[in-house]
């Protein structure tokens, strides 16, 4: 009886431990593939160990304590920009990763290459800034920001800054210039 109860035990240990593997372009709250809002930088190397890891560390006077570090595959092509909470620490955690590559989808299937109108049926849109040169748009659900040029809005949304942009006031065919998600 004891030795049934050991087998049934080892049994399942195999079972659960043979599930299915983490798609490493899937894009959720708290991870992008194998990445996860609780990794350390010092982990980087070994989560994308069949890509190139990148650091770049500036002068505090010209990057105001920006320490990204770029991730691309073993063709050469960008893939994620990290960057961690606190700058020159591999104990950090990553702060914020920029989506470079557009295989790296939401499980609601946005990516770099979506447009606004994607983005609004997909998600419930938490926030709109206006900036300067860009809106960002921001989707809480998922911690994610995507930053659309002010060439993609009609020309009375370009130029004012004081002006809150609404959903309902931005073309459906904006492309996202920019892809963030946030883990703070």
């Amino acid at each position: 009886m004891h030795k049934t109860f050991i087998y049934i035990t080892l049994f399942s240990l195999l079972l659960s431990s043979c599930g299915k593997d983490q798609d490493p372009f899937l894009i959720q709250k708290h991870n992008i593939g194998n990445l996860t809002d609780s990794t350390q930088i010092k982990d980087l190397k070994s989560i994308f160990e069949n890509d190139s890891v990148a650091n770049y560390i500036g002068k505090d006077e010209f990057t105001r304590n920006i320490n990204t570090i770029e991730i691309f595959d073993k063709d050469g092509t960008s893939l994620l920009s990290i960057s961690p909470q606190i700058r020159a620490d591999s104990t950090s955690v990553v702060n914020s990763v920029r989506i470079l590559d557009s295989r790296y989808k939401t499980e609601k299937g946005i990516s770099i290459m979506s447009s606004f109108k994607d983005i609004q049926n997909a998600y419930e849109i938490s926030k709109i800034d206006n900036l300067i040169n860009s809106i960002v748009v921001s989707v809480k659900e998922i911690n994610a920001s995507f930053t659309i040029d002010k060439k993609e809005l009609p020309s009375n949304l370009r130029f004012d800054r004081s002006i809150s942009i609404e959903a309902s006031q931005i073309p459906d065919n904006a492309k996202v210039k920019y892809f963030f998600i946030h883990w703070n």
